[in-house]
């Protein structure tokens, strides 16, 4: 988040005793100062509204506004006081951060997923930020819950997510006034006192150097205007020089002049000291996606071993220019007050080429650790075996176990590296392998119904390449994919208008297999909408296209769809015709449970259309090829369907021994009937990019 704890002040820091080695920064433990910001705040959740006043109940939940520049503990503050409240909020405290580290706002629709996500709420993939927001509030009506809003750019952001209910508390972070929120309370932080600065700094340098020199250390703390950001950085750079005075630092801060805030002019002095390697790879860290980097992200960035990398963090950790992430693999975050900073010297020092590589080696990386990632689930594949085997030791995962964790841990920075890569335009193709990567590694260690959310925004991030690039193919897998997940998610009109757009894709890139699985596609859709003529037509269309190029599977498979449309319109004498040439087409592929399946729903339309006395031989017929496949619950489903039959024929004993069969084969987990196995969903999938990894 931005301005975490190493914005002190309002900052954590190491219990008082807990000394930490000199060159590593304080470890997070016991609040510094804002004794008066936090009674004010306290008191402020207590205080009558202006409904209350009128006498009119509180609509909304109370808003609470912590503002200040970045770098001043605004953050800090925030978790303090949240974690003061939070018995008061037995359901919980949900956290949400609102800009990107570059100052883009996030959008509504990503932090309402995050939120529901939190609150073990569904988040249909697809779903618009409205619908989503909405969501969010309906969950939070019945809770008691605190919700933490960091770095908010506008009163809008903080507005879509406010609770309905005054039980609940916003509290929301931001640079400046939340203008349109009504009756929010502002609490607008300047420096820290004296005396709390003092105490950071000790935490710092050890009490000897403060207690020895106290005017200078006064003065140190008026350099830097009380900032905690400041004097985080001017605690790192003593505690890194154990040999040097309090005054020495504040005699060259003096000396720097007063360009710049005191912050900047802090940093400038760190900055000057670092060698000019960890210089480099300081101000490439402004690169990292998301303000978050590990050991390979810095490492790829720098051109520099893992292990050098490792190195360089931990002395940037113990200056005060990134802060470690609790994680159980290593991961620093780098201070959103700093990254305006590093950019400005990157804008300096560092030719545009030579940042474009930079983004290439950082993206060429993450493509390999995602490649590894997947493999590692793929041990019994010789190829896979061998993919890993060729990968530097530095890249492999150990198990699966330790794959998944860290795709989850990096999921966040991994899916803004996607974002960054394609809005930056000119690694498209880097982006295409990355976007590819990241979708096998997600289903192979999540699933793909779970991952679902991420995915369609993946999806969405391919088809923007595919139609800045004219890439006919991939813009029609991408389409496909985004068209599945709207139907999946009850969206079958922006279903169908995707599938549609991916038939004239496919058709421009002369891709066979998307043309027919669009065909296909958009009649599934019309029958979802009950347009059961056009269902059929598309279905036709699309078995013709299987039928030229002789794909015998296929084929029979919508032989069963066409028969499927024409029963839900009441045409059984064409759905019987077309599910007998759905049974040849299996039987000549040999797929016996298929076979049985078609045969069962041959049954159930001659029972439609009045043939009870076919229905029973067909159904005793597909019992029998059911039993061939060993398929169980088939042949359990068609023993009841054989007793609604003999029932119905006036044979109730036959029909209770087909019954009583069904439930020794089942038990208690009888099935509710027939598996609609030809009306299913596609069971195809496209990848959105290309299969080079």
């Amino acid at each position: 988040m931005t301005d975490q704890a190493v914005d002190i002040g309002g900052a954590k820091v190491s219990a008082k005793g807990q000394r930490p080695a000199v060159g590593s920064a304080p470890t997070e433990g016991q609040f510094l100062g804002r004794t008066r910001e936090l009674k004010e705040l306290r008191a402020d959740i207590a205080r009558a509204g202006l409904d209350t006043l009128s006498g009119r109940k509180a609509p909304r939940a109370r808003v609470l506004l912590i503002a200040g520049k970045p770098g001043s503990g605004r953050t800090a503050l925030a978790e303090e006081l949240a974690a003061q409240v939070a018995e008061s909020y037995p359901d919980g405290v949900l956290r949400a951060r609102l800009t990107e580290p570059d100052g883009t706002p996030v959008p509504i629709e990503r932090t309402a997923r995050e939120l529901l996500t939190a609150l073990d709420r569904p988040t249909p993939p697809g779903a618009a930020a409205d619908d989503l927001s909405e969501a969010v509030r309906e969950a939070l009506a019945t809770r008691r819950a605190l919700l933490l809003l960091d770095d908010a750019a506008d009163a809008g952001q903080v507005d879509a997510l406010l609770p309905d209910t005054p039980e609940c508390l916003v509290v929301a972070v931001s640079g400046g006034p939340l203008t349109g929120i009504a009756d929010v309370r502002p609490c607008t932080l300047g420096g820290l006192d004296t005396k709390s600065a003092l105490e950071l700094l000790d935490r710092f340098t050890g009490s000897v150097r403060i207690t020895v020199d106290p005017l200078a250390a006064e003065g140190l703390v008026e350099l830097c205007a009380g900032q905690p950001a400041a004097l985080v950085l001017a605690g790192g750079w003593l505690a890194a020089r154990p040999q040097s005075a309090v005054a020495d630092l504040a005699k060259q801060l003096r000396t720097d002049g007063e360009e710049g805030s005191p912050l900047a002019r802090v940093f400038r002095l760190t900055y000057a000291s670092l060698p000019t390697t960890a210089a480099r790879i300081l101000r490439l860290l402004s690169l990292a996606p998301a303000g978050l980097v590990d050991p390979h992200t810095a490492s790829a960035l720098a051109g520099c071993s893992v292990g050098a990398a490792r190195a360089t963090l931990d002395d940037f950790a113990g200056l005060g220019l990134v802060r470690p992430v609790e994680s159980p693999l290593p991961q620093y975050e780098v201070p959103g007050c700093l990254l305006p900073l590093l950019r400005a010297l990157t804008d300096t020092h560092d030719r545009p080429a030579e940042l474009q590589l930079a983004r290439a080696r950082m993206l060429e990386r993450t493509v390999r650790l995602l490649v590894s990632c997947r493999a590692i689930t793929e041990t019994d594949s010789s190829p896979a075996r061998e993919k890993l085997a060729g990968m530097p030791r530095a890249l492999r995962f150990p198990n699966p176990r330790a794959a998944a964790d860290w795709l989850r841990i990096r999921q966040p920075a991994l899916l803004a590296s996607a974002r960054l890569a394609v809005a930056d335009g000119e690694l498209d193709t880097l982006a295409r392998r990355l976007m590819g990567a990241l979708v096998r590694a997600l289903v192979a260690h999540v699933g793909t119904r779970a991952a679902a959310p991420e995915l369609y925004g993946i999806h969405r991030l391919v088809l923007d390449v595919a139609e800045r690039r004219n890439l006919p193919r991939e813009k029609a897998a991408a389409l496909l994919n985004l068209a599945d997940l709207d139907a999946q998610t009850g969206r079958t009109t922006e279903a169908l208008a995707r599938y549609r757009a991916a038939l004239d894709a496919g058709r421009e890139a002369n891709d066979p297999y998307a043309t027919g699985r669009a065909m296909e596609s958009v009649g599934g859709a019309h029958q979802e909408l009950g347009d059961y003529d056009r269902a059929a037509d598309w279905y036709g269309r699309a078995l013709a296209e299987r039928l030229a190029r002789d794909e015998r599977v296929d084929a029979a498979r919508l032989y069963g769809r066409i028969a499927a449309a024409h029963t839900y319109a009441g045409r059984y004498g064409e759905a019987l015709r077309n599910w007998r040439a759905a049974v040849t087409g299996h039987r000549r592929n040999d797929d016996v449970a298929a076979q049985a399946r078609a045969l069962s729903e041959l049954a159930r339309v001659q029972e439609y259309a009045g043939r009870p006395e076919e229905s029973l031989r067909t159904c005793q017929e597909a019992v029998e090829w059911a039993r061939r496949a060993d398929d169980a619950r088939l042949q359990a489903a068609l023993q009841l369907r054989l007793a609604d039959t003999l029932d119905r024929l006036g044979d109730p004993a036959a029909a209770r021994m087909h019954r009583g069969a069904a439930e020794r084969m089942l038990g208690d987990e009888l099935p509710e009937g027939v598996m609609a196995m030809e009306q299913g969903a596609n069971a195809y999938e496209i990848r959105s990019a290309s299969a080079e990894d």
